[in-house]
């Protein structure tokens, strides 16, 4: 029994330990013969850019904590400690913005966001840093419960010494990405390594391409014996290689001949092939292509449904996973009772200033919005409650069927018992006769 028992504990650890780099399918190059790390990567246009985005956008948005309320809605909780250091500054170092920046990039990059947790005597936490993510792994120990191991070095701060140092669950918060067992995420990097590095390797072919002056690589072919062929080859990349050369007339001498080898590079279809490689890492990130600058599919009519479809499917699931993470990692058990953290998307959602109005013509109307809900939504000053800003109204017009055509007394906008007697009123009656009007008062019963 207890070898079964040992079976089923090493099962329950996470496959990989460690994070970044170091995961066994992570070496080697990719099949278009080009290395890539998630430092390569980035010297890529399109991954920069689609991570850059994405990063942007995380930091970008506003992030409040809130406080439930007894009645059912929220508050923001201006008092609590974590407040300040999730909407404003984190640590010493860093804003709010810059913090979550980071640790988006390093979710992106390698798969996982690790940041340590500073605490005081009393448990609370005061301070948020952020930690490389391929010197952090995560293991558990042989009574099953998970630690993080994080490994320091002289390049972080000249005053660290080498070394490791365990962390316990507590002390890290860790966001993370796409995996397999749940505690550990997959960098997306190298889940895509072979599409990168194709990438990588068309932008160096292309760069070469125009180094050699533009032309394809050839062959000179003369009648007679070279004696020093060295010398020939090395006179023709000086005079007409690089692109500064590009365009020079060449002039062969003893009957020399210029003979191209190479497929021109529209053969080869080497601009499709690299923007095909555009819309492959934009796939990757789940980035619309218009926003990495390829307009080519992109009209005023679709491109403002693709950004909120951006938001809803791209940005959302993200957004999700900062969210219980922070609360996983920062809440006591009892205050995951009373408050919970929220990103407000509702900024990015927004249509342009015409729908905008509309919609909140609509809301107005219908009371379910006052003055001052929407001019919050729109960052504009509140009107004071005495002047009628908190006011819900209704538009009058809208009646039950049953009650249409029906009188009602309305008193300081309340309706009056309808048993009671109603007042009274003067009602004008007018009368032909002979072809004269006659005018008289009478009660109305």
């Amino acid at each position: 029994m207890g070898l079964f028992s040992g079976l089923f504990r090493s099962r329950d650890k996470p496959k990989n330990s460690t994070a970044g780099s170091a995961y066994a399918f992570y070496m080697g190059g990719s099949t278009a013969g080009k290395p890539v790390t998630e430092r390569s990567a980035m010297q890529m246009t399109a991954v920069y850019s689609c991570v850059r985005i994405l990063a942007e956008a995380i930091a970008g948005l506003p992030l409040h904590l809130y406080r439930y309320k007894e009645d059912g809605g929220k508050e923001k909780a201006l008092d609590h400690p974590l407040y300040l250091l999730l909407h404003d500054e984190p640590n010493p170092e860093m804003s709010s913005f810059v913090f979550r920046e980071t640790l988006m990039t390093h979710l992106l990059l390698w798969g996982n966001a690790y940041a340590q947790i500073i605490r005081n005597g009393k448990g609370e936490v005061i301070a948020l840093y952020p930690l490389m993510p391929n010197k952090m792994s995560v293991d558990r120990d042989e009574n099953g419960k998970l630690y993080y191991t994080y490994t320091r070095s002289t390049e972080e701060a000249p005053t660290m010494e080498n070394g490791s140092v365990t962390l316990k669950p507590s002390d890290v918060l860790h966001i993370p990405g796409l995996g397999f067992d749940g505690l550990v995420g997959y960098s997306p990097i190298a889940m895509a390594k072979n599409a990168i590095g194709m990438a990588i390797a068309c932008e160096e072919y292309g760069a070469k391409f125009f180094a050699n002056g533009a032309a394809p690589s050839g062959v000179l072919e003369h009648p007679g014996t070279i004696k020093d062929p060295t010398r020939v080859r090395e006179a023709w990349q000086s005079q007409f290689g690089g692109s500064g050369n590009s365009g020079k007339v060449a002039v062969l001498e003893e009957g020399m001949k210029y003979t191209p080898i190479s497929i021109s590079p529209d053969q080869a279809q080497f601009l499709e092939t690299r923007k095909f490689q555009i819309n492959e890492i934009a796939r990757i990130f789940r980035v619309p292509p218009h926003m990495v600058g390829d307009l080519e599919k992109s009209s005023f009519s679709n491109i403002e449904q693709q950004s909120l479809e951006f938001v809803k499917y791209t940005l959302d699931p993200w957004v999700i996973r900062w969210e219980q993470s922070i609360a996983r990692a920062l809440f006591s058990a009892e205050e995951k009772k009373e408050y919970f953290v929220k990103f407000n998307l509702e900024g990015l959602l927004r249509g342009d200033y015409v729908s905008r109005m509309n919609g909140y013509s609509i809301a107005r109307q219908n009371g379910w919005m006052s003055a001052n809900d929407i001019r919050e939504l729109e960052n504009l000053d509140r009107i004071p409650a005495e002047d009628g800003g908190d006011l819900y109204l209704i538009n009058g017009n809208m009646l039950p069927l049953g009650n249409a055509g029906a009188y009602a007394n309305i008193t300081n906008g309340k309706e009056e018992n309808s048993d009671e007697e109603t007042p009274s009123t003067e009602v004008l009656e007018v009368e032909e006769r002979s072809g004269k009007r006659i005018t008289r008062n009478r009660k109305s019963p």
